[in-house]
């Protein structure tokens, strides 16, 4: 369950577009992949050795303060928390929108698709609120679900390479080097919630060697999927017709199988955002638990059922994700929909870099665990330039924004312990 949950939450929506968005790249699309995972592997060693070190609830959040203090553990933990719940405002639109071959006229009337969009946020919070152990066997599921279409266009591809699709444009070696820059750029998305296994440690049993297997498990399952399906849907479909759709898993299967094959990709595609938003559900409910524990957010977040289930805390994550898909659907303000997204995501690097320094002042390291920290550190800062300045600059505002909610929870606290 616990691999489950970093798979699930890694495969989104937007693995089953980024053939499409790499088209341009050819050969060294693949380059930029192994860039991507191979930064990504050295941050699931970072949280992998953090998790067996100390296997704290609250992952990311939980290391920070440790290692850095309150304020820094809290800001990772206010940005990160903003993070869930806008995934999955995210992931449910996304998910409405891949049953378009299906219900087109559902999908295409904008307050019928936001209601069904909300549906699926308030069912998998009821899930989730059941039982932690049940949202993990929804995520099993899922993720066996979501993998399926994947591995079989990337497989049945493999069959039919096609190497002058390959084609690499670049002229010279820094072109080349840009281009690979680009790639790893847009899928190092793909990788975002590796991390995701520390969070919930206080309902893993063994955490401090199940969270460490299964980031690493986890992580390395996904870039194979990634990889071999990316060089399927290439050899399948040709770079001028890939580079301008937007199904490319969906064109793969048509290639391989016909018309059938087509809709079982685009179930799957909607089953995968399902499957994500199931688990960052999970996740907006048990990291503002932990970090109401230590007394850094709102004692509403510590409020648990019978079955240990932080049943505020996800009922606040469903209300604040279904107003972010109300405002989706609400004429002019789609824009700060999507702007919303990006700093979430933008969010969810910055404990990336913390971790990576945190790992330097918890326990003993040898000098191989400070050479990957030290890369992941590298590779974390790389990804936060990537965003872009102005979604750095708005996030940055957007973690000093949470500062006041710091200071009112700590407002009793001596100053030695803030």
């Amino acid at each position: 369950m616990a691999v489950a949950l970093v798979m699930g939450n890694m495969i989104g929506s937007g693995v089953f577009l980024l053939p499409a968005s790499l088209a341009a790249f050819g050969g060294l699309s693949l380059v930029g992949w192994v860039v991507s995972a191979a930064g990504a592997t050295c941050l699931a060693l970072v949280f992998a050795r953090l998790a067996r070190i100390d296997p704290a609830a609250g992952g990311p959040y939980a290391y920070t303060r440790r290692a850095f203090g309150d304020l820094a553990g809290f800001l990772v933990a206010w940005g990160y928390w903003i993070s869930c719940w806008s995934a999955m405002a995210a992931l449910a639109v996304a998910g409405v929108g891949y049953l378009d071959p299906f219900f087109p006229t559902l999908v295409r009337t904008p307050a019928l698709a936001a209601m069904l969009a909300i549906a699926m946020v308030w069912i998998l919070t009821l899930v989730n609120i059941t039982s932690t152990r049940r949202a993990g066997q929804v995520q099993v599921v899922t993720t066996v679900l979501k993998i399926l279409p994947l591995a079989l266009v990337g497989i049945g591809g493999l069959f039919f390479f096609a190497p002058e699709h390959f084609a690499i444009t670049a002229t010279s070696f820094g072109d080349a080097a840009g281009q690979v820059t680009q790639v790893a750029t847009l899928t190092l998305w793909a990788f975002l919630g590796l991390e995701c296994a520390t969070i919930p440690a206080g309902s893993i049993a063994d955490p401090g060697r199940t969270i460490a297997r299964a980031t690493l498990v986890g992580t390395g399952l996904a870039a194979v999927i990634y990889i071999i399906s990316t060089v399927g849907v290439m050899s399948l479909v040709p770079p001028d017709a890939l580079a301008t759709t937007t199904a490319p898993f969906a064109d793969g299967a048509r290639a391989l199988f016909g018309n059938t094959a087509a809709a079982l990709v685009a179930i799957g595609a909607a089953i995968s955002c399902f499957g994500a938003l199931n688990g960052w559900t999970l996740m907006a409910g048990h990291l503002p638990l932990a970090v109401a524990g230590d007394g850094l957010f709102p004692q509403v977040f510590a409020r648990v059922s019978g079955r240990g289930t932080p049943v505020a805390g996800m009922l606040i994550g469903g209300a604040l994700a279904t107003t972010l898909i109300a405002m989706n659907y609400t004429r002019g303000l789609v824009e700060l929909f999507t702007f919303m997204i990006l700093l979430g995501t933008l969010a969810t690097l910055v404990p990336y870099v913390f971790c990576a320094l945190a790992s330097f002042r918890i326990g003993q390291m040898a000098a191989p665990a400070r050479a990957v920290a030290g890369l992941a550190f590298a590779y974390g800062l790389w990804a936060i330039g990537g965003a872009g300045a102005e979604i750095v600059y708005w996030g940055f505002l957007l973690l000093i924004g949470g500062l006041p909610v710091f200071v009112w929870v700590t407002r009793g606290q001596t100053s030695a312990n803030v």
